[in-house]
């Protein structure tokens, strides 16, 4: 039920209470407030509770608005993802604009880290979350790709921006690169005989070290042998 009114707050015409006094609040401005909350303190932070004192009304007069934590998270979501990237009238090519897509979902990700954790999973998806799967099946569109294929190349970019994100949120203090390096390394330290290709792999300075930059690459590698497959 939750779930279903998420929606009807997301799609549909966004009209003021019929009952109560004229409303001062909008569903924008407690997304928002809600948002800010959970920059700060994470998702755990955000009650209603804390969304009605930082917009300085009772929690009952928010209910009036929102009828609880579950639509509210649903609006707070689709409003810190935003709108899909527009690329600019310059950019062509299918590649330019999904790298763009990608390094642009990530920085969204790294802005509001606690919507990696409202991103999965059985819920109500706004006009903004949509907006960037279309985004990415626009600049794919005409490749030759099937739709299904348009639709996983999307998928597996969103899973690889979505893994990167959560390790950069989970190392504030530096990049996942050098956190994971200094772990392995000190757990390799007299173990060198035990793992002989990993301490080695680990001890090659030779190549890059960026595992978001190499990953994407990687994967429009893949796309691009699929665009250029012959067709029968």
């Amino acid at each position: 039920m939750a779930a279903k009114t998420a929606i009807t707050l997301l799609w549909e015409q966004r009209t003021a209470p019929k009952r109560g006094p004229k409303p001062t609040l909008s569903l924008d401005a407690i997304a928002a407030a809600g948002v800010e909350i959970a920059d700060a303190g994470g998702l755990a932070a955000v009650t209603m509770q804390q969304v009605a004192e930082r917009l300085d009304v009772t929690k009952m007069a928010l209910y009036r608005y929102v009828p609880g934590k579950v639509e509210l998270v649903a609006l707070m979501t689709d409003l810190a993802i935003g709108e899909p990237p527009r690329p600019d009238a310059t950019t062509t090519g299918w590649r330019p604009k999904l790298d763009a897509w990608a390094r642009q979902m990530f920085d969204r990700f790294l802005a509001h880290p606690w919507a990696l954790e409202t991103t999965v999973g059985h819920r109500a998806i706004g006009p903004n979350e949509l907006g960037w799967m279309e985004a990415a099946t626009a600049a794919l569109t005409g490749t030759g790709l099937a739709g299904p294929e348009i639709l996983d190349t999307a998928a597996t970019l969103t899973g690889h921006v979505r893994l990167i994100a959560q390790q950069v949120a989970a190392a504030p203090s530096g990049a996942p690169e050098q956190v994971l390096g200094e772990t392995v390394g000190g757990l390799l330290a007299g173990r060198e005989d035990r793992f002989p290709t990993l301490t080695a792999a680990m001890a090659d300075k030779g190549g890059e070290d960026n595992a978001f930059d190499f990953g994407l690459r990687c994967i429009l590698d893949g796309v691009q042998l699929l665009v250029g497959r012959p067709r029968q």
